[in-house]
């Protein structure tokens, strides 16, 4: 399934792709901006595989979105205007579509996702200087992560196996860059969650898979600052 967000500072433009979109099959749109700078605050947080851009907006341009996001997301650019097309590809991104969009042409670049999505992804990994030296960690053996009481300015890793590897002087907002934004969030000040660890969750806590003692389950606050993004994360 392609899972594709919009961003378009035309709502016409927007209404007509998404009603192309709704007509192809394994093709969702999850959601759509016609404002650059809100599509980027967001971005890491939606579940999506692609991103359909304009090229030419007000503000900020398409490529320089595509600049910024190329990195975790496939591309489709779409533009009335032909000169743009060698800045394009040289951004990598899937395909260029010329406006007015027609739905075979706009099939063409879906299927053309489809091949480069189909790839199996490398392994995810962090790599930092940690108590046993420097340390490769693969993120989907990361059940949880915490502020170390012993030094704040360093972050505890708890793996799947309750192994606990220490990052050595690194913030949270450096650690989130690392992380696939997918797969954690960032549940208070000082402790961020795999998604794979939620057992249970409501607006203020998270019951985790993680075990402590007399066999509880370990249970996080929700800080007020960070309720709405993890909502959104959840879907809700």
């Amino acid at each position: 399934m392609i899972k594709c967000v919009i961003l378009d500072d035309e709502l016409l433009a927007i209404s007509y792709l998404k009603l192309l979109c709704e007509q192809i099959d394994n093709v969702e749109v999850v959601k759509a901006f016609n404002d650059p700078k809100v599509f980027l605050s967001e971005i890491d947080r939606i579940d999506c595989n692609l991103c359909i851009l304009d090229i030419e907006m007000p503000g900020m341009t398409g490529l320089q979105v595509a600049e910024l996001i190329s990195g975790s997301k496939k591309i489709i650019f779409t533009t009335a205007y032909k000169e743009y097309a060698a800045e394009a590809f040289d951004l990598n991104v899937v395909d260029y579509v010329r406006k007015p969009i027609k739905k075979e042409r706009l099939i063409q670049a879906f299927e053309k996702a489809k091949t480069l999505l189909d790839v199996p992804h490398k392994k995810e990994l962090i790599e930092w200087n940690t108590n046993i030296g420097r340390t490769v960690i693969f993120t989907e053996q990361i059940a949880y992560i915490k502020t170390s009481e012993i030094d704040s300015r360093d972050k505890d890793i708890i793996l799947n196996d309750g192994t606990t590897i220490v990052l050595k002087n690194l913030s949270f907002k450096s650690l989130l860059e690392m992380l696939p934004p997918k797969d954690f969030a960032q549940v208070n000040k000082k402790e961020i969650i795999a998604l794979s660890s939620i057992k249970v969750f409501s607006t203020n806590e998270i019951i985790t898979t993680l075990h402590t003692e007399g066999d509880h389950f370990l249970k996080l606050q929700i800080g007020d600052t960070y309720k709405h993004s993890l909502m959104e994360l959840f879907g809700k």
